[in-house]
Order: structure tokens, then C-alpha cells, then sequence
């Protein structure tokens, strides 16, 4: 009776992982496309560097729960944790310490200035991820409880 029920157990889970990662797909692409409109479209003081950095985070999010759509409840912490990496080697210039300042590829994807606004929006997009992280904690223990 109990390896039975823990396949049905094991058949939900696997139904519901593919499920996911649909979810995460759609966000992730969703994310995107807002980030190019803002960076195609949007030439301004606030929303373009304060959402792109908030929207940044939750791309990084999306793009890691696509492939690894359970466990890892820290990911939002993870996620700020490489988003602040990021800005620290802004501000140690490490695209021009690596002597690669003569290709924008690398100005594109590290970016060129430290600044401290950027982490305060990276904290702002990974608190409605931990949020959800919670939640979703939460209710498969309440899932767990029941089966």
C-alpha cells in the first residue's frame, strides 16, 4: 500500500515538473521580450535602468527554473548573490582589467558602472521571488501532509 502510493506520488510530481517548466519557459520569454521593448523602446531616467534590473533578476530566475524546476528554495538568494557579483565587477572594472573594453559584447552582458540603486532593484525583484519560493514551500507541504 505504501510503495503505491508513493508512485502515485512519483507520477504527480513528474506530471507537474513538465508543467513547470512550461510556466517557467513562458516566463522567461515574456521577461524578455519586456527587456528588449524597454531597451528598443523606452529611453528614459527611471524605467529603463530600475525595471531592467528588477525584470533582470526574475530572467535569471526563469532561466534557472526551467532546468532545475524544484528544490533549490535559496534560488532567489542565489539569484541576487550572482546579480550582486555582477555589479561588483562593475566596480572593479574587470571587463577593462581583462583588457576586453575594445568589444561591446562584454560592456553588453557585465555592464560598465557600479551603482548602488541597481542592487537596492536586484533586492526588489528577488522579494516577490522569495515570496513565491514561500508559497510554493508552503503548499507542498501542505500536498505532503495530505498524501
Amino acid at each position: 500500500m505504501k510503495k503505491e502510493k508513493k508512485t502515485i506520488k512519483n507520477k504527480k510530481t513528474k506530471m507537474k515538473t513538465g508543467s513547470k517548466r512550461l510556466v517557467y519557459a513562458l516566463l522567461f520569454v515574456i521577461v524578455t521580450a519586456i527587456e528588449v521593448c524597454i531597451a528598443l523602446f523606452v529611453k528614459d531616467d527611471f524605467i529603463r535602468p530600475n525595471l531592467g534590473d528588477v525584470l533582470a533578476v526574475i530572467w535569471v530566475y526563469a532561466l534557472v527554473r526551467i532546468a532545475i524546476p524544484e528544490k533549490i528554495r535559496l534560488l532567489p538568494l542565489y539569484v541576487f548573490l550572482f546579480a550582486a557579483l555582477v555589479e561588483f565587477t562593475q566596480y572593479i572594472h574587470l571587463v577593462e582589467l581583462l583588457r576586453l573594453d575594445h568589444i561591446p559584447f562584454f560592456y553588453v552582458v557585465m555592464g560598465s558602472s557600479f551603482d548602488w540603486k541597481d542592487m537596492l532593484c536586484y533586492a526588489a525583484g528577488c522579494v516577490p521571488l522569495a515570496l513565491w519560493e514561500l508559497v510554493r514551500y508552503f503548499h507542498l507541504q501542505k500536498q505532503n501532509k495530505m498524501i
